[in-house]
């Protein structure tokens, strides 16, 4: 019978990987959207969002309602690192009756207890800021939490049933308890008094208050009491008189709350876990008589295997049936076991703890009034060690499933967290630490955890909470203040559409023309691709530091190319213009000696991406040099006069160049001649630049006015003349001064890859100056001009609560020491300056397609858009949000997004198929 009783206490290795896989299903459930009311394991969201950093300092009142207690601390943080705080409590015994009573009656005694610890232990010094003395409320039952200080009460437990708090909010609650205290300040008999040292700042105006900040439960506390002193901790466990535990989830995962960035601490509630009948197969016939005795039978069933409150009580009814199985106990009286409440887990404890020896088992039983043989002893101590092991073990399994959830859900090879504990059962018993650590390795391999003891309770960790909760709101108030400048209201777009519209129609007027920054150059491109170009062709392609060369072939079956990329190196991009335009030469001779082409004279299409004064298809003035070029002697040269130059130097005959065009031309014409409807072109990637087709009657700077023609606007100087001087930020110009073109280029400036990356870098400096980023320490590296590349933009925003390691691979690269936090507010950073980017391109684009549907009468027009640039491609949210703006600021258009997928070499050779056409 003692085997049996034995082995039905024991859970096999096998169902324990088992129930692990049950909880670890049972959480998904509890944080998805659309089956949590489902879940068991409730995973309830608490709005802790961050651990502290060590920086937190004040005074803070901490409220923490017990078993039948309620305890309340005034704690002091220094700032340096939690390190030493200062710590005064009082434990207030709870009124007979009162935890089944009214509820507005326990919250009026918790608000006198509070009245009176503050009288016998504040001074005026005690003040926070404006008088205000912010408080954390621990209450150690289920609630459902919409923010930090708004909870409602789901169920009471732990013999509680005070009436009226169920489904109410228990901030509200305590908050409303706490202000009664306080009503009748000064010489007013019926209100009360004002607590020593709080008295208003005039006596008809009340700043000096409680105000309760933020409410957690005991397992949170626990939490955040073990991530001070340095060691930052993201999992509590509970083993006390009931079982809990949370974790620091990733906050997308937490689809019950709004939040969706970083991490956010779960409840688990996991009390509840097996109501379901999951635990069905390991619940024993003792285990179903402490259910049936329960206040709350078939409920918290993973708790009545696993809590304080029962494990007597399971002992209590395994001695019983081994009693009337004659296993124990045999020919003495051992009615006195039938007696609810006679064994209680301290004296499980006491007959554990000393396993050398039977004397104390002895000792325990004979208190009881048992009068137990040695046999007796030794089996009861076995029954007692079986109950407690199995709740360490279930202990384990639980965190086991918690640890491998977090693991998998961070995407990480090998998760290493610090669990906080507190409780009796982790307290009293002296092998819970070691059983806990060996099951949760057995089960979850991939896991270490190392446990760190709650030495003062919960209540310390309350104040962290709250501490943390003011830095980060003071943080976010800053942090929403430095970039509130950089984000952009439908209202500051719509100016920037009516700016650029105005600056359009300057550009294209013969008048006004040459005082217009945005340049509305003639392209000569009169027509778009129609499907009967053929042959072969060259195209040259030059955008960047990249130089391309491409042999393009259209036939009936299509297009098909050959090309080679070559690389421009920065001293003969800021060398001479013969220089430059030989190394171009050379490119393309290596290219058609590769190809056997050598003695091919084949018509060839230039895309040369600087802003041109286009004179004819194949004549254009290069205007001024953009994206770090800034070779000598070509300014108001003749481009395509450079080029044949060159070929005579090489003494090269095979070249016959009959078009030139800018990359946003040729990105229209390669994407034309898959879609008829394609009219406008757009660059977004290194520069940015965008064109599209004119009625001719409106280009003032060519005769004529029939038919239409390819107008390239050369929109990257948009606001050369300060008319964009009112989005210009702090940042914006710090970037632009230390340019090799300062005022020249702004808009491209504001928009394009080559300088998104310094725009963060300047945030970056400015945040770590005002120490809302890396705690305000020095980084050398930030200090170094383009260390912060446009890619990381990319990758950072990329990452969600899934991958921000990503973001700390980056910052490690950078030689940066970032935190968690750090990492969410530099990708908050990256999301401001892409977004603003976005949608400052969309208002240009908006502009454009207006213009093109009041040009030709229409109340709604479609037109495709070809779009190249790796800012556009690359970049996540990119293209999502212009496309979303460009919707929102020209509603009267049905705008259709093209990709060049083979850039605008392609285009170029078509430029030139269409001119041999």
């Amino acid at each position: 019978q003692i085997q049996r009783a034995l082995r039905s206490l024991s859970v096999p290795l096998e169902r324990l990987h088992i129930m692990k896989g049950h909880m670890m299903q049972d959480m998904c459930k509890g944080l998805s959207l659309q089956t949590h009311t489902q879940a068991k394991v409730r995973m309830l969201p608490t709005y802790i969002c961050s651990t502290p950093n060590g920086t937190e300092k004040g005074n803070f009142l901490v409220v923490e309602l017990c078993q039948t207690q309620v305890r309340i601390l005034l704690v002091t943080l220094y700032g340096d690192g939690n390190m030493s705080p200062q710590m005064m409590y009082k434990i207030f015994d709870l009124p007979e009756g009162i935890r089944q009573g009214e509820g507005e009656a326990l919250f009026d005694f918790i608000a006198q207890c509070v009245t009176q610890f503050l009288a016998e232990t504040t001074s005026p010094e005690t003040n926070g800021s404006e008088g205000r003395l912010p408080l954390a409320f621990v209450f150690p039952f289920t609630c459902q939490q919409t923010q930090l200080n708004k909870a409602e009460l789901i169920s009471w437990s732990k013999g509680y049933s005070c009436s009226g708090v169920v489904g109410n909010d228990v901030v509200q609650l305590l908050q409303a308890a706490i202000n009664k205290q306080t009503v009748g300040a000064g010489s007013n008999e019926e209100g009360g008094r004002w607590w020593r040292g709080w008295r208003p700042s005039t006596p008809d105006q009340s700043s000096s208050h409680i105000e309760v900040v933020a409410l957690m439960n005991d397992t949170v506390g626990t939490m955040m009491t073990c991530s001070t002193e340095g060691r930052p901790c993201e999992v509590a466990v509970i083993a006390d008189k009931g079982s809990n535990c949370c974790f620091m989830a990733e906050a997308y995962l937490v689809e019950t709350a709004e939040e969706t960035s970083g991490r956010m601490c779960v409840n688990t509630e996991w009390g509840c876990f097996g109501d379901d009948g999951s635990l069905n197969d390991i619940i024993t016939p003792y285990d179903e008589s402490v259910d049936e005795e329960s206040s709350n039978p078939g409920e918290k069933r993973f708790e009545k295997l696993v809590g304080t409150l029962y494990l007597g009580e399971i002992a209590r009814h395994a001695l019983i049936g081994l009693t009337a199985e004659k296993a124990l106990f045999t020919g003495t009286d051992a009615s006195v076991l039938k007696e609810k409440g006679v064994f209680t887990t301290q004296h499980i404890l006491d007959i554990i703890n000393n396993e050398d020896s039977t004397t104390e088992v002895r000792r325990v039983l004979e208190a009881l009034g048992l009068q137990p043989s040695e046999r007796d002893c030794g089996r009861v101590q076995q029954i007692c060690r079986a109950v407690v092991g199995r709740a360490a073990t279930l202990h384990a399994t639980g965190l086991a499933a918690i640890l491998s959830y977090m693991c998998q859900t961070r995407e990480m090879e090998q998760l290493m967290v610090n669990v906080g504990m507190e409780g009796d059962l982790y307290e009293g018993y002296h092998r819970f630490e070691e059983i806990l650590l060996s099951v949760a390795r057995l089960l979850s391999p991939e896991c270490i955890a190392t446990i760190l003891p709650s030495r003062d309770g919960s209540g310390r960790g309350a104040a962290v909470v709250t501490a943390v909760a003011l830095r980060l709101a003071a943080q976010r108030q800053e942090v929403n203040e430095l970039l509130a400048p950089l984000r952009l209201t439908l209202a500051d777009l719509e100016k920037v559409q009516a700016l650029m519209r105005q600056e359009m129609e300057r550009g294209l007027g013969k008048a006004t023309h040459a005082n217009a920054s945005v340049r509305m150059l003639p392209s000569y491109v009169c027509h778009t691709p129609d499907g009967t170009e053929r042959g072969d062709f060259l195209a040259l392609d030059l955008g960047g530091t990249n130089f391309r060369v491409l042999m393009v072939r259209v036939t009936e079956e299509g297009i098909s190319m050959a090309s080679e990329i070559y690389v421009i190196p920065p001293p003969i991009m800021q060398g001479t213009g013969e220089a430059l335009f030989d190394h171009i030469m050379e490119c393309i001779m290596d290219f058609q000696r590769k190809q056997n082409m050598m003695l091919q004279l084949l018509p060839l299409g230039f895309t040369f991406s600087f802003p041109c004064q286009q004179m004819g298809l194949d004549k254009a003035l290069l205007l001024t040099w953009t994206k770090g070029f800034s070779a000598s002697d070509c300014v108001g040269k003749d481009v395509v006069l450079l080029l044949r130059q060159a070929a005579e130097r090489k003494q090269h005959t095979a070249l016959k160049v009959v078009a030139l065009v800018n990359d946003t031309v040729g990105t229209m014409m390669s994407c034309g001649y898959d879609d008829p409807k394609c009219e406008v072109g757009l660059i977004v990637g290194t520069g940015t630049n965008a064109c599209y087709m004119e009625e001719m009657r409106n280009v003032g700077t060519v005769e004529g006015d029939q038919g239409r023609m390819c107008i390239n606007m050369e929109w990257g100087a948009f606001g050369d003349n300060g008319c964009l001087d009112h989005i210009f930020t702090q940042f914006d110009k710090l970037v632009d001064d230390s340019t090799i073109n300062p005022g020249k280029q702004r808009f491209e400036k504001l928009v394009s890859g080559m300088y998104l990356g310094e725009i963060v870098r300047q945030v970056l400096l400015e945040m770590t100056q005002r120490q809302l980023l890396f705690q305000g320490r020095h980084c050398t590296t930030l200090q170094t001009k383009n260390i912060f590349q446009t890619k990381f933009l990319s990758t950072i925003e990329l990452s969600n609560g899934l991958a921000l390691r990503q973001i700390r691979a980056i910052l490690q690269e950078l030689e940066l020491d970032a935190s968690f936090e750090d990492s969410l507010l530099m990708r908050e950073v990256c999301q401001a300056v892409s977004l603003r980017a976005a949608q400052l391109c969309a208002a240009g684009l908006a502009a454009v397609v207006e213009k093109m549907r009041e040009n030709r009468g229409l109340d709604n027009m479609s037109v495709s858009v070809g779009v190249d640039g790796t800012l556009y491609k690359l970049h996540p949210c990119f293209s999502q949000n212009l496309q979303k703006t460009l919707k929102e600021l020209a509603p009267n258009c049905n705008v259709t997004f093209l990709l060049s997928e083979d850039g605008s070499g392609k285009g170029a050779a078509l430029v030139a198929a269409v001119a041999t056409r």
